[in-house]
Order: structure tokens, then sequence, then C-alpha cells
């Protein structure tokens, strides 16, 4: 299913299984009879026979109804951080904030004390309101995002038995219970029992604990769990270790680790917290740690309550000291602390990361941790291979040359049988090499001339690997080893030219490094293929044998470049987003490629000199630096971690077994549908399309979703400022409160739903030409320049109000009161308009639809209220018929004034 085509995110069919499943009774779920380290232990030192029999499995996996009766006693394969809150705790989180606290306390002080039953249930309506409005959007956006990452999820192939079906009758099909048949299906890692049947092969990730049954020449990478980059090879044999650290033992394979090379077929021991890796994530991992985009949340809400903590005292003090009224001046100084609250804040960040990522799925980019989108747009470097992305992605086999540069058959066979013969996940060169020799008759190799041996898996310190072949015929082992020109020029001591052995001289290395940069140069991708014949008699090697070897030749491939790449990387560069490769590759076909698609190489480094730099060398050149090649998985996250150092918000785009280290390292790791299953986890971000295009859509829309906050931060935040000098300031010179506790919230509660809209808005394109990260000090400035603006043409209200009609007793406050409810509330709902871009509203730059509607609804309903039957409920009476003109004369001049000082504050400090 494409993401234009999902379904409408089911809310209430959600909500009526959440109430459903909160009467329910909880499900018990029952551990192992053993703790998991002992129950791992036994199962490494019994056969498979004895390990099945003691998880009442068998080889031909569970039946669905088995697997279904022990998905329900030991629940969803998930570590213990994952678990989903019931509706009630949802609800508990959402209520219990100190917002809504505070207006609970006042809701109880008008009933129990004042007895002012509809203020009590106007603050009521407001907590209820509140509460269910974020649950409603938190729930379709959960729904949303549920279906999302089903669309990039992991799967695992697991084997189950299924009733064979038997039928003595064309229309009539009925089930045999007694014969099953044993099917081999993809399933998601969540729904994984212990006793279920796995199939793993390279590039796997190992979904639970799993003991090993049967397996080929299988390697794994339990870097995640022992910081050890190499690979470890796993066997099916019992093992009688007694060594007390389980990730000794040979024959089990940890959740959290992948396969590098090879398969294997393995028992489920335990899923979830029970694994060794959900042990570990209950102790070891707390809360990740906060993205740019949370931290700037956190300190514009602390910047209001520290506002709010000046202010509120103030008002109580001053109200209370000249109004005598202790009581009224605290209920006055809550209402205005709930005013000062930016309530909506975590509503519209919701709203408007799960429209974001809705968006971005309908551009073909799956957003898997929400708060990833803002980092997206705020990203000013993106790091990538260049495979894929600069290039097409199909690479084509073209030459296969001896040692002086001549077309040689030899070497496309011994590279042939290298590739057919390995079990590890066979690269885009393996499968371009395997399709050539496929379609000659002449090259095809005798299945039962060679029988495979053993295998030396690849790894990105060595990059080469080798196969150990018997040649029937010659009755010999024969290990093919192939890789990276230097590193199997390395280990050759011998040359082989048209079946004559010579030793590598000096002279001869030299030649033949020339020759693979001329094939370099010609824009190919190069790779040696040397071999060693050994003796029967042995039966196993390792790394050790990778010596000696004789040098046959090179294979060239060609992996041309992408058409769009060179206007994808235009198109970045116009907004403000650098590329940099990252690449394992040589650098003289990277190099070719940056040129085939006009990136300009600002500066280069090698792998090898990488590995000789300090960080703070390393520091101060990453900057300057276009082209890293020759990189290991482990340079890349360094590479990455220095940039993040120089204060660069920097994304990662990769798909390979190698490039998780990467990923994580990046603000935004980002992968593709199709990348190994240790990328995508690894991955906030999944491509369904592996296209710098695609990216430049997704960074756009972080951008928007960031515009669209920033404009309620900064209208909230001067609004507030401003509030706060006319309402001390009409505290001490009125005899009697400025405005009402309960108008103050109606005013407030207005306000908030005029600006439920912002997420529809439209975003500026000048404002989308370049990242836009946090600025706590742009926003302060912000505050406290076109904060006080609204203040002056508050106090114009006050002094026509006071001195033009005569609103200066407490019989005449009431008409106060009123209008300067609907003097604040229409200022406060239309200056949106000024603050959601740079140039002239409704002329240069005009609102959505919604956001025009709402507060335009917002506005009728402040000036109808004074004359409905809430007047009184209220406390509002009817305002005379020549304070309107007046009223839209001040709001006038108050969006023309904020119209000024905003263009004179952007041309002083620009604008974020």
């Amino acid at each position: 299913m494409m993401p234009q085509d999902l379904p409408p995110a089911s809310f209430f069919e959600t909500l009526v299984s959440n109430v459903r499943n909160f009467f329910r009774p909880p499900k018990k779920k029952r551990r192992m009879g053993t703790k998991t380290s002992d129950l791992l232990r036994e199962t490494s030192m019994l056969d498979a026979d004895a390990v099945l029999a003691r998880l009442e499995s068998n080889l031909d996996g569970l039946t669905e109804e088995e697997a279904e009766q022990r998905l329900e006693r030991y629940g969803e394969n998930r570590v213990a951080r994952e678990t989903r809150q019931s509706l009630i705790e949802q609800l508990l989180r959402l209520f219990i904030n100190p917002l809504n606290i505070m207006l609970v306390v006042l809701a109880i002080i008008n009933f129990a004390f004042l007895g002012d039953i509809k203020s009590g249930a106007l603050v009521s309506a407001m907590v209820l309101t509140s509460v269910a409005l974020s649950f409603v959007q938190e729930t379709r956006s959960n729904v949303a995002a549920q279906k999302l990452r089903a669309m990039v999820g992991t799967t695992a192939s697991v084997l189950r038995q299924e009733p064979e079906e038997e039928s003595d009758d064309d229309d009539l099909k009925t089930p045999n219970l007694d014969v099953r048949q044993s099917l081999r299906q993809e399933r998601p890692i969540e729904e994984l029992v212990p006793g279920d049947i796995l199939w793993l092969s390279a590039g796997d990730v190992i979904p639970a604990d799993v003991r090993i049954l049967s397996a080929r020449d299988l390697f794994l990478n339990q870097s995640a769990l022992t910081g050890e980059s190499m690979p470890v090879e796993k066997f099916p044999a019992s093992s009688s270790l007694a060594s007390h650290n389980l990730l000794d033992f040979s024959n089990i394979a940890f959740m959290g680790s992948h396969v590098t090379s090879g398969t294997a077929k393995a028992v489920v021991i335990t899923t979830g917290a029970q694994t060794y890796f959900g042990s570990l994530a209950r102790t070891l991992l707390g809360k990740p740690a906060p993205t740019s985009f949370e931290i700037g949340i956190r300190r514009f809400t602390w910047l209001m309550i520290r506002f709010m903590l000046v202010m509120v005292p103030l008002v109580f003090l001053i109200n209370g000291l000249t109004k005598h009224n202790w009581t009224e001046a605290f209920i006055f100084a809550m209402s205005v602390a709930v005013g000062l609250t930016p309530e909506m804040l975590p509503m519209l960040v919701t709203v408007n990361l799960s429209k974001g990522a809705l968006a971005l799925s309908r551009k073909k980019v799956i957003v898997k941790r929400l708060n990833s989108i803002q980092n997206f747009g705020a990203m000013d470097v993106l790091c990538t291979d260049k495979t894929g992305t600069l290039t097409q992605d199909k690479v084509i086999m073209k030459r296969h040359v001896d040692l002086l540069g001549r077309e040689c058959d030899t070497v496309l066979r011994y590279g042939y049988l290298n590739s057919y013969y390995q079990s590890g996940l066979k690269n885009l060169l393996d499968v371009a090499l395997l399709a050539h020799v496929d379609v000659r008759e002449d090259l095809r190799i005798d299945d039962n001339a060679y029988t495979k041996i053993d295998e030396i898996p690849f790894d990105f310190v060595r990059r080469r690997m080798s196969v150990v072949v018997e040649d029937k015929t010659a009755k010999q082992h024969i290990l093919i080893c192939k890789g990276a020109v230097e590193e199997i020029l390395n280990v050759c001591t011998r040359g082989e030219i048209e079946g004559s052995s010579f030793a590598m001289s000096a002279e001869h290395r030299v030649a033949t490094l020339r020759l693979a940069q001329e094939l370099n140069e010609d824009g190919f991708r190069v790779i040696a293929v040397a071999h060693k014949d050994t003796t029967l008699e042995q039966g196993t090697y390792g790394i050790k044998d990778e010596s000696e070897l004789t040098l046959l030749g090179f294979i060239a491939f060609l992996d041309p470049p992408k058409e769009s790449a060179a206007p994808a990387l235009a198109a970045l560069a116009n907004h403000g987003v650098s590329v940099k490769i990252l690449t394992g590759d040589n650098d003289i076909v990277a190099r070719r490629i940056c040129k085939d698609v006009n990136l300009a190489i600002d500066g280069e480094l090698l792998g090898n000199d990488l590995a000789t730099m300090t960080d703070e060398e390393l520091d101060e050149r990453v900057e300057r630096i276009t082209l890293f090649s020759k990189l290991s998985p482990a340079q890349k996250a360094r590479v990455i971690a220095s940039l993040r150092r120089k204060g660069h918000v920097v994304g990662f785009l990769g798909d390979g077994i190698n490039d998780g280290p990467a990923l994580k390292a990046a603000d935004v790791g980002i992968s593709v549908d199709t990348a190994a299953d240790i990328a995508k986890e690894s991955a906030a971000i999944v491509l369904l399309e592996k296209s710098l295009m695609v990216l430049e859509e997704g960074v756009l829309e972080g951008r928007k979703i960031f515009g669209n906050l920033s404009k309620y931060i900064k209208m909230g935040a001067s609004s507030n400022f401003g509030n706060m000098f006319s309402v001390i300031g009409a505290s001490a010179l009125l005899p009697f409160l400025p405005m009402l506790p309960i108008q103050v919230l109606t005013n407030n509660l207005l306000y908030d739903f005029s600006q439920t809209a912002i997420p529809t808005d439209h975003v500026d394109e000048e404002y989308l030409s370049k990242p836009r990260r946090w600025d706590i000090g742009h926003i302060a400035r912000f505050m406290i320049l076109l904060g006080p603006v609204s203040s002056v043409f508050d106090y114009l209200t006050f002094a026509v109000l006071y001195f033009g009609y005569g609103a200066n007793t407490l019989a005449m406050a009431p008409l106060f009161q009123t209008a300067w409810f609907v003097e604040s509330l229409l200022t406060q709902t239309m200056i949106i308009h000024i603050f959601r871009t740079n140039k002239i509203p409704f002329f240069q730059s005009r609102a959505s639809w919604p956001l025009l509607i709402t507060t335009g609804i917002i506005c009728l309903i402040g000036a109808f209220l004074p004359f409905s039957s809430f007047a009184d409920s209220l406390g509002f009476r009817p305002l005379p018929g020549t304070f309107w003109p007046v009223v839209a004369a001040i709001l006038g001049l108050y969006l023309l004034t904020a119209l000024i000082v905003k263009n004179w504050f952007i041309r002083r400090y620009g604008w974020n």
C-alpha cells in the first residue's frame, strides 16, 4: 500500500478498543520458570532435540493456535520501554499537569468557597475540553503513526504449521487437523513467541534470544551488546562453556545483534523484556537524549514560567492591597496565571508533527519518530554514500582483466565462484557479476565440479572476503579472495598471467596499482581477485589463511550517475543544505562521480589519514572537506560526531549493514525501505524512494512545521509580555479589577481556539530557503520589543474608557471590563496575521483559509458575547454603539504599528 492509499485513521475504532481493553481483566504475563540467564545457559548446553523438547516445539514450527496461546501468555515481543499506555494511563497523563491542577483548584474555590456555580462550571469545562482535545489529537496521531510504521516494519522469516486442506467436493473444503504442512512466512517481529522456528540470513536483525539449531558460516555483529565491531561466528553444537558471560556462548544469538554473513535455522528462547537486551533496556536505557526541538520547547516553557512567577504574585499583591479583597485578588491572579500559560503548545506540537508526518508520507517519506521531523528541517549538512543517491544503484560489470590489462576469463571465473558460494548478503557487485556470467554459456559453472568447504566473511576492516571450494577434478581446495585492491594486494606475494605464476616485486606492485588507478579514472569501481591452492586435509579456514595469495587480476564495474542527481544537489544547496560524501569506496571513483553530478569538492580525506587524526584535528578540518573516502563504519560515525560538535545539524542517509553506527550518530538517521533490517531499525526516517529529491521535500516539510510553531510562540510570548504591563498598570490605577476572573478565562479559551488552525497555515517560500533552529534569545528579543506595543494600545483603550466613557467607578466597572475584554480578544486574535510572516499580511502573504475563518469566527463571538444570553453569567454589559468605531480604530492602529515595529525588528535582528 502506498502512503496516499492509507485509509483515514480510525479514531473511534481505537477509542472503542481502548475502552473495551480498560474494562477487560488484565492479561497475566507469566515469565518462564527460570531466570533468563539460567534458561539461556541451560539451552546452550543441550543438544538441538533437547532444546526443542524444553521449549515444547519442533523443527516444523508452531501451529497458529499454539503461537496465539504463547503470545497471550508471554506478550508481544517488545522491550519494556515500548509498552503502550492504556486508556486510563493516557487520560491521567494528560490530566495531571500544572495547568489543569491550577484550573481544578480554581474551580473548587468557585464551587466550595464562593458559591459561583457558573464560574466553576466554566473552569471545569476548560479542563475537560483541554484534556479531550489533547486526547483526540494524540490518539489520531498515534493511530496514524502506527499505520506509517507498519509500512516499514521489521519482519522475521518464521516457520508456522497450518492444516492441509482436503476436499472430496469441489465446492467444499474442510481442513484435516491431523495432516499439517509447514510454511515459511514473514511475520512482524512483535508476533514472535518462544518456540518459534526462524530462518536467518545476512542483513537480518536477530529479533529475540535464539538457540542456533543449524548454521552455515554464520557470523553475527554483536557490537550493540559488546562494543566489539568484529563479527563473531556462531555454531549449532551444544556448549560446555562454563563462562559467566552469556555473550560467550557460541550457539546463542541475542536480540540486538545482526547477521553479517551466513545462514541459520534457530529456535526462539525468550522474547521482549525477558531477553538479554530487554534486561539491559530496563537497567541501562533511560530516556533518549532530548532533541534540539524538545530543548527549544522546554526553554520557551521555562521562559513563560519565569514571567508568570514574577507577574502573578505582583498582580495578587497589588489587587489585594488596593482593593482589600484578598480572595478576589487571589482568584484574579490565578486566572491571570492561566492566561499567561501557553496551554495550547502541547496540542499544537502534536498536531503539527502528526500533520507533517502524514504530509511526508504522501511524498514517500515515512517518519518513525515524530520529533525527528523538526531536525529534518533544521538539517544543514547531509552526509551520504554515493551509491544509490548520486548513482543509479544499478551496477553493470564491464571488464575483467589480468595484470596486463587484457581480458581474462580466469579472473571472471574465480570471481564468479567467490560470489556464487558466499552466504553473506550479496551486494550490487556480486549481483552484477553473477548476472553477467549467467548470460554467457561458455562460462557457466558445473555445480558438480565444486563443493563449498568454508567461508571467511567480509568485514569493513579487512575489506575483503574469501570462500574455499574443493575442485573435484584437481582434488584440491582453492581459497578465492576478492575485495578492495590495496587490501588484496597486501596479502599477495605472487601474481599470475596466463597460468604462469611469478613473485610480486616492488615494480610489479607499482604497475598493478597504476592499472587499477587507470580503471578508476575511467569511472569504474574495481575489485581485485586472488587465490591460493591448499590440500584436502584442511577442514576449516580463518583470516590467517588469507596470506601468501596469488593475484589474478581485476573486475571493473560501472555505476552510472542518476540524471536527477545534479538538479537535486542544486536544490538542496539552494535550501542551505550542503552534501558531504562518506563512502567506503576509493577516492578516484568517488571523485569521478562527484564531477559527473557537479558536486564541487572543496577538500578530501582518506580513511587511513583520518585514523591518525585526533578529534581536535578532525574538528579543525571537517567543515572544509566534501569527500571522505575509504571509510570504515566507525569512521563514518566519527565524521558525523565531529560535524555535530561544530554546531551543525547532521543527517545521514544509509542503507547497508555498515551504516548502523552512522545512522545512530546523526541528528537525523535516514534509510530506505529496501535497506538491511539493521539500517531501518537505526533510522528515524525511512524513504520509500532512495532519491535526493525526496529528501528535499522532507527538509521543506520540517521547516514548515518549525515555522508554524514559531508563529504561535512569538505571538504568545509577546502578547503575554504585553499583558503583564497592562494588567499590573490597570490593577494599580483602577478601583476595581480590570477584568473579572471568569472573563480572563473566557478570553483565554476563545484565544486558544483561534490558534488551533495554525498547523494548516502557509509558510513563505523565503522562510523555507535556509535551515531554522530554536533561538531562545531571538524569541526573548521579539517578546521584549514587540510585547509592549500591545500595552500601549491597551493603555489607550483604558484612557478612552476612563475619561471618555467615565468608566472609573465601581458602578461603571462592567463597562470597562467588557470593553477591555473585546479589545484584548480582537487584538490578540488578529495579531497572528502580522506575526505569521515577514511580509505585508493579506497583500503579500495571506493566511490559510482555516486560519482566516477561525480567527474571524472568534472575533465575531467576542463582539457578540456582550449582547448574548451569556452576558450576565460572564459579567458583561452591552457596549455603546459609539465604542465600536473607537475599538476598530485602535485595532487598526495597533496592527499598523506592530507591522512597522516588526519590519524594523527584521532589519535589525533577522527573522527566525
